[in-house]
């Protein structure tokens, strides 16, 4: 891989009830945890009841649960360092097996007749996994700060101008990432532009 490799943290954490906090709110944020109860909310906006929270299950399974499993797996193998999987020159086969996953996952639901809602948020993962990939390469952009923008926009975009509310996330999400130095400030801006912008097109396009 092209870059070279480049140490897990970008600057070295202080310690403190700060440090402490900003650990919490980066497991709270994950990408698996986000996604997860993205896809259940919104699949059952668009089929209330039993039904809609049946297809949530299925899209974050794929989306969010296998590819979480997998990277678990690595980690207990030792051929990952941690579940955030903080050295990008490890991120492009979990970053890889996850589109793989998605893209399994959308042809599925679509087979199935998933609702044009959930469809649109799995397609919007694709092409968010797809520009990872490609970023990571060279890159280590924020993916906590890029899932947490797109799932502010889309929870706006499903469910109203009040999901604003949510904004603050981002700003929450950021910090953290930086407090406990696994990302620069720019990393994180990247990520949650990038993760805003793929949320708004795709998704908005295709729901």
């Amino acid at each position: 891989m092209g870059g070279g490799a480049e140490p897990r943290t970008a600057t070295l954490p202080r310690p403190g009830p700060g440090l402490r906090l900003a650990r919490l709110v980066t497991e709270l944020t994950a990408p698996a945890v986000l996604v997860s109860v993205l896809m259940l909310a919104v699949a059952w906006h668009s089929t209330r009841g039993a039904r809609g929270i049946g297809w949530g299950l299925l899209a974050a399974l794929f989306v969010s649960g296998i590819p979480f499993a997998y990277i678990l797996g690595g980690v207990r193998r030792g051929r990952l360092t941690d579940h955030h999987v903080g050295l990008r020159e490890q991120r492009r086969v979990p970053l890889l097996v996850g589109l793989c996953s998605v893209t399994a996952g959308l042809a599925l639901l679509a087979g199935l007749g998933a609702p044009r809602p959930v469809l649109a948020l799995v397609a919007a993962g694709v092409v968010g996994l797809v520009v990872a990939v490609t970023v990571s390469h060279w890159w280590k952009m924020s993916i906590h700060a890029a899932v947490a923008a797109g799932t502010v926009v889309i929870l706006v975009l499903t469910f109203g101008a009040r999901l604003l509310l949510t904004a603050p996330l981002l700003a929450l999400v950021g910090w953290s990432r930086v407090r406990v130095g696994d990302h620069t400030v720019p990393q994180v801006l990247a990520g949650g532009l990038v993760g805003g912008l793929v949320a708004g097109l795709v998704f908005a396009a295709l729901r």
